[in-house]
Order: C-alpha cells, then sequence, then structure tokens
C-alpha cells in the first residue's frame, strides 16, 4: 500500500490559510501575522511536509533528484576507492538526465529510514539509491509503504520487493578460496567487513563452504569497520602465531585492509608472498600501486554504479525492472600470492 505525499492544498486547510498564505510564509515573505506564519509552520510539520524547487518536476513524474544515503564516517568514505567509483558511476547517468544527487551520511540504518521519509515527503527526492543492506533492513518497510521508486544495491534475501541490482560475492569468495587452495594453502584467513552488513554475512558463510570443501587445516575470519586501522590490527592478531600456526593467505573484503595488511607484514619481517599471500576485494588503483602489486577480486564498480542510476530511471513514471545480479567479481592475480614459501 503506497502513501500519498502531503500537498501544500492539505497544509492551508489545517493551518485555516489559502495555499498562497502558505507560500508567503515559507517563502519569507510580508503580508502575514507572527501567530498565522506560525501556525502554517506547525501545521506543516504535524504533516510531514516542506516546500521544495524540485516539486514542479516530480509532480510530473520525472526524476530530478536523486537521494543516497551511506551509513559511513566521512573520514573513512573519503579514503574508500569503493564508493568514490561507484558515486561516480551513478553520476555519469544522472548529468544525461540532467539530475542531481543529494547524498548524506547517517549514523545507522534508523536514521536513513527517517530521512528517507522526510525525503520523500518534503519532495526533496523523485528516488533513491539504497545501498549496505542489513538483515530485517527498515528501509525496505519504509520504502515500499511510501512507494518510494528505489533500487536496492544487495542480494534478494535482504532487499524484500524492492527492485534489487547485486554482484555474486558467494561465488567470488569460493573462487578466492579455491585459487589459494591450489596454489596450496592450507591455512587461509579472511579479514571481512562489519558483521551486521548482509553482504558480510553472505561472503562469510561462503568461506566457511569453501574452506569446509577444501577441509583446510586452519580457517579464520575476523570482521572490522572497513578502516586501514581495523584491518592493521586484524592482520598483525592473525600473523602474531607463530610460522606453524598462522594463515599463509589471507582474503580482505576492501582494498584498504589489504593495502594496511601489506604494510603490517612489512612492518613484521614478513616477505609477501613468501610468508603470507594477500588478497583484496576492490580492485582500485590502490592495488595496483603497492610493491608486490595486490592480487584483487575485481570488477567494474563505476560500470555498476551507472547501471543502478539507469535501473532507477527504469522505475519512474511507473516503470518496472527486475532484480538482477550484475556480475561476479573476477580473480585478477598479481605479486602478492604464491604457493607458500615461493
Amino acid at each position: 500500500m503506497t502513501t500519498a505525499r502531503v500537498t501544500i492544498k492539505e497544509v492551508a486547510a489545517r493551518a485555516g490559510v489559502s495555499k498562497g498564505a502558505v507560500s508567503l510564509a515559507f517563502n519569507h515573505k510580508p503580508g502575514l501575522s507572527e501567530a498565522t506564519r506560525e501556525r502554517i509552520f506547525q501545521a506543516a510539520r504535524e504533516l510531514g511536509w516542506a516546500p521544495n524547487p524540485t516539486a514542479r518536476t516530480l509532480a510530473g513524474s520525472r526524476v530530478d533528484v536523486v537521494g543516497l544515503a551511506i551509513c559511513r564516517p566521512a573520514r573513512l568514505l573519503g579514503l574508500e576507492p569503493f564508493y568514490m567509483e561507484f558515486v561516480s558511476g551513478v553520476e555519469s547517468v544522472l548529468t544525461e538526465h540532467s539530475c542531481s544527487l543529494l547524498l548524506r551520511l547517517v549514523r545507522n540504518v534508523e536514521e536513513e529510514a527517517g530521512l528517507l521519509e522526510t525525503w520523500w515527503r518534503s519532495r526533496q527526492i523523485g528516488g533513491s539509491i539504497l545501498v549496505d543492506f542489513r538483515a530485517d533492513d527498515p528501509r525496505v518497510a519504509v520504502a515500499e509503504r511510501l512507494g518510494l521508486p528505489a533500487v536496492a544495491v544487495g542480494h534478494p534475501s535482504l532487499t524484500g520487493r524492492l527492485t534489487s541490482v547485486w554482484t555474486d560475492d558467494a561465488t567470488a569468495v569460493r573462487e578466492a578460496v579455491r585459487y589459494l587452495g591450489a596454489l596450496g594453502h592450507r591455512r587461509i584467513a579472511r579479514v571481512g567487513g562489519a558483521a551486521a552488513l548482509g553482504h558480510t554475512a553472505i561472503r562469510t558463510a561462503a568461506f566457511d563452504e569453501a574452506a569446509g570443501a577444501l577441509e583446510l587445516a586452519g580457517a579464520w575470519q575476523v570482521t572490522t569497520d572497513y578502516s586501514g586501522e581495523a584491518g592493521a590490527r586484524a592482520t598483525r592478531s592473525l600473523l602474531a602465531a607463530g610460522p606453524a600456526d598462522r594463515p599463509t593467505a589471507i582474503v580482505y573484503d576492501n582494498d584498504i585492509m589489504a593495502v594496511a595488511g601489506l604494510s603490517v607484514a612489512a612492518e613484521m619481517g614478513l616477505s609477501v608472498p613468501a610468508d603470507v599471500s594477500l588478497l583484496a576485494w576492490d580492485d582500485s588503483q590502490l592495488c595496483r600501486l603497492t610493491h608486490p602489486t595486490l592480487s584483487a577480486m575485481s570488477h567494474d564498480v563505476h560500470g555498476f554504479g551507472a547501471e543502478v542510476a539507469r535501473t532507477l530511471f527504469s522505475l519512474v513514471p511507473g516503470g518496472a525492472a527486475g532484480s538482477r545480479r550484475l556480475d561476479t567479481p573476477v580473480l585478477t592475480p598479481r605479486g602478492s600470492t604464491a604457493p607458500p614459501g615461493g
């Protein structure tokens, strides 16, 4: 069931004034008493309404502004190549449609769920891109109730009835573990992202499955916050054991942590890949600037962002787009992986 957005007419009726008076109040024009102006503002607050210049285009069922909220500290987001590439891909399509991106950083998904409602009811956005899904994610119910045109970047098991676009993380993780196993590694670790994220859980299950199938002598998984600092701490902890007990290969859930892990290995006097092989997720420029260069699970993040934006435009006005898997990250071996002792 969809919920209609509040109109200026409803605000006027609640405040007992004309639509013109509402316009005067919100445009800070003279001609109203302070008591009347405050009554109008109170009515707008109660109804969850606010004026916005994009209303004229949104009323014509166009997407003029797309909302994107990301639950990341600003400092970390600025360092994370994945989201920079993803946003650039989204922007490349928005530019073709003379459309703008409204980007907001939030502290949690509950805050984002409230933000979506505010954006939609105040006509600030014509659609939204949702990322980083959790199990029982509250944004799904909010978007469905509002009738908000939205594309969910996540596996359909996490995104309800929303149109979703995703990459096949499980297959990629299994490929990474099998590759390292084929090189002869019997003790493999994974430094993962936040445990609450749905795609982290998918990767965790796939790693356990692949490790079990290979009957590895040792398999470790550590969750982090994707930062270089957390990746470095996890790497130190994994490599602190003696040569016979520590992993000989580590898979990282992003490139920043893998680069940090490479530095930690050097700090501990270990050679990469002779003593420990490292494999990064997200093949950014960072992976090709290190020494040795980092092996990575690669996919076209810019193209992925562009396709997500195209999918959103296919939903408006009144369109429909099926959920679909876009690709599977592909293993790109480089200098940071080799047989144990190789």
